[in-house]
């Protein structure tokens, strides 16, 4: 690899997969000789890697995407690529300043196009634009990584979705699930500990339940491959849907030594009529039956989730419904979110729209309830000794992760990342964040 004496910096929305995919680049614009700056910083380059699940997220897009213009000052070539590129490419390509339009299923090309853009850039120049249908990819994009910006290393192992909620815009921008080979998986996460140092894996896709389905893998099986790296201590999966979870496939993780007990489920609604017109696969019965599978086989068990507050049709019964489920799962986490129309779904031609004020305060009755569930389920660890990875020291204070994924900060000066520590959790912190130990 030579020096090119040019800079690239990142701007990453959404989702982990999305974060992959940018480390991803980053490496493949690395090997061409770039050196990495920060996106406030002036530099040659500019990648925004785009999110458009929400309205707010299309407007964060558009905010770096210009952002990276100014920081420019129009010298400098600015790639967009990623979810909201691939659903309105015409629109991206209209911001004044960008250089390069990449969708989601060629990213990779993202250095090659960038460099036969630079040195050409002026006022009247047109953007390179590579945004094919994304139904056209039949297999998932060639991309690997070989380190992690922290000591959790998320990799992407599936891509697209194809369950087609009624509420949701992804299918658009992912298309079909396309799954990573086993064997490519396992030669990954073995450059991701050897070169990046990481110690937990963190397997994730799109649709992560879906991995395997094109290929005649499962994603069972594939934990139990990358379990077989004497470097991985750790691995946890990405998002899952509750479907997913059936007792042999339950059973079989629950045999992997090095698999922690945390799982997150997408939830959505605790009101069964919300789910029906959401289109999701699952009731409340079916979920928590889940939840209770997980419970039988993992001591220790945390499940997180996510919540959409004020979908269109919710009443205050329906609402009091999800108030009542969260109660019964016991959630370690929620992550809540007021409904956001997008458009071309089946949801935003719905009636019994909810306003802005309605969705807010049924946001925070819910956080408020989350946050106390949360306190009472951490106070039943004070007092124990669990295993802590160690990711960073900050402000005197180690921080890491329990098995089951409680946050933890504690003083010892001697811990590294990637380091292990038994410690005796001692007491919540005043908001439930984290729990402080010894």
């Amino acid at each position: 690899m030579t020096k090119n004496n040019k800079t690239v910096a990142f701007c990453t929305l959404g989702c982990r997969v999305n974060q992959y995919e940018t480390r991803a680049v980053e490496e493949a614009f690395i090997n061409k000789g770039f050196s990495v700056g920060k996106f406030t910083d002036k530099c040659d380059v500019y990648v925004i890697n785009t999110c458009t699940v929400t309205g707010e997220s299309d407007r964060k897009s558009r905010q770096m995407i210009r952002r990276a213009v100014k920081n420019g000052k129009g010298k400098a070539v600015v790639a967009v690529m990623g979810c909201m590129s691939q659903v309105d490419a015409d629109a991206v390509r209209k911001i004044d300043g960008v250089s390069v339009v990449l969708g989601n299923g060629d990213k990779m090309s993202a250095v090659d196009l960038v460099i036969a853009q630079m040195g050409i850039i002026s006022d009247d120049s047109i953007p390179v634009y590579s945004v094919p249908d994304i139904y056209s990819y039949k297999e998932i994009e060639n991309m690997s990584v070989t380190g992690s910006d922290n000591t959790r290393a998320f990799l992407k192992v599936v891509d697209g979705c194809e369950n087609h909620c009624s509420y949701c815009i992804i299918p658009s921008a992912r298309g079909k699930v396309r799954s990573k080979k086993p064997e490519d998986v396992v030669e990954e996460c073995k450059a991701i500990c050897k070169v990046g140092g990481c110690r937990e894996i963190v397997l994730t896709g799109i649709e992560t339940a879906a991995y395997g389905k094109d290929i005649g893998c499962d994603l069972a099986t594939l934990v139990e491959k990358v379990s077989e790296n004497p470097d991985v201590k750790r691995i946890r999966l990405g998002s899952l849907e509750p479907t997913v979870l059936k007792e042999d496939f339950v059973k079989r993780l629950s045999a992997v030594p090095n698999f922690m007990p945390h799982f997150h489920l997408s939830l959505q609604s605790g009101s069964d009529s919300v789910l029906a017109r959401m289109k999701r696969k699952y009731n409340t019965k079916m979920f928590y039956e889940k939840l209770e599978l997980l419970r039988k086989y993992f001591p220790d068990c945390e499940i997180t989730t996510d919540i959409i507050v004020g979908f269109p049709g919710e009443t205050n019964e329906e609402f009091k419904q999800t108030l009542v489920f969260i109660e019964k799962c016991r959630f370690l986490y929620i992550h809540i979110f007021p409904y956001s129309d997008r458009k071309d779904t089946v949801a935003s031609k719905m009636d019994g729209k909810l306003s802005l004020e309605e969705k807010t305060k049924r946001c925070a009755i819910l956080n408020k309830r989350m946050l106390e569930i949360r306190r009472e389920i951490l106070d039943g660890y004070i007092g124990r000794k669990m295993p802590v990875l160690c990711e960073q020291a900050k402000n005197g204070l180690v921080h890491g992760y329990t098995p089951n994924f409680i946050e933890t900060r504690f003083e010892n000066n001697a811990a590294k990342p990637n380091d292990i520590i038994e410690v005796t959790l001692s007491q919540i912190e005043e908001n439930a964040e984290f729990v402080f130990g010894l």
